[in-house]
């Protein structure tokens, strides 16, 4: 017998995949990756670049939602590329770096430029689609204890911003949090506080800053002593 019991819950309208383009001068890691990562729910690969020009030329043309960069391209390194779309773009897509050593030193320098956070080569696809994801969702930063430790060796000069930006007591709670790694919901849990709260707090944050993204209001947070390695909220 059927009946509204038998009947699957209504659910609303599946949300539609992140597009990602890929940028990789190395053909084999390149095809790899495109061929996994297509493989993830969620995620839909919309293009190839083989070095730094094509990537901005590619985002230009097909809009992707995020770009998976690698750090060390011809003609145009992944820092650059960054630089690039971000400054030329009215609708930039996130940028994840990609790299192969835990302690390259450009990514630090990437992050700067505007890059929303990285992910080693080495790690799982599901990691790496996971890093795509967040990112494109813009709720959350990829902030290993690697990046904490590049940024203890390679300052991105950023250091006073801090002190200069008159944060609130709020506005630095909301900071800490953030350098753990928590989503907007998660801070909005944390603090008791609505999520709405919590958006107007980063945003205030950010702007404070003069930061790129959440990512780099972070550095800014280690550099200035406000958050130390270890920090867990």
């Amino acid at each position: 017998m059927t009946g509204a019991d038998s009947r699957p819950a209504a659910t609303g309208p599946a949300r539609p995949p992140v597009t990602l383009l890929i940028a990789d001068d190395d053909e084999v890691t390149r095809s790899g990756l495109r061929t996994l990562l297509a493989a993830q729910p969620g995620i839909s690969v919309v293009g190839e670049a083989a070095d730094g020009v094509e990537a901005v030329e590619q985002a230009r043309r097909l809009c992707p939602d995020v770009v998976l960069m690698d750090v060390r391209m011809p003609r145009r390194n992944g820092i650059e590329a960054t630089r690039h779309l971000l400054a030329d773009s009215a609708q930039p897509p996130k940028v994840v770096m990609i790299t192969t050593f835990e302690n390259d030193g450009y990514v630090t320098a990437a992050l700067s430029a505007g890059a929303s956070g990285f992910v080693l080569k080495r790690l799982p696809v599901r990691q790496i689609a996971e890093a795509v994801r967040v990112v494109e969702a813009g709720e959350a930063i990829l902030f290993p204890a690697a990046l904490r430790r590049m940024v203890a060796a390679r300052p991105l000069g950023s250091a006073e911003a801090l002190p200069k930006a008159a944060l609130t007591e709020r506005e630095e709670e909301v900071l800490r949090l953030m350098a753990t790694g928590l989503s907007n919901p998660e801070i909005a849990a944390s603090l008791m506080v609505s999520l709405e709260t919590v958006k107007t707090h980063v945003g205030n944050v950010l702007l404070k800053l003069g930061a790129q993204n959440r990512t780099h209001a972070v550095v800014i947070a280690y550099e200035s002593g406000l958050v130390v390695p270890g920090f867990t909220g």
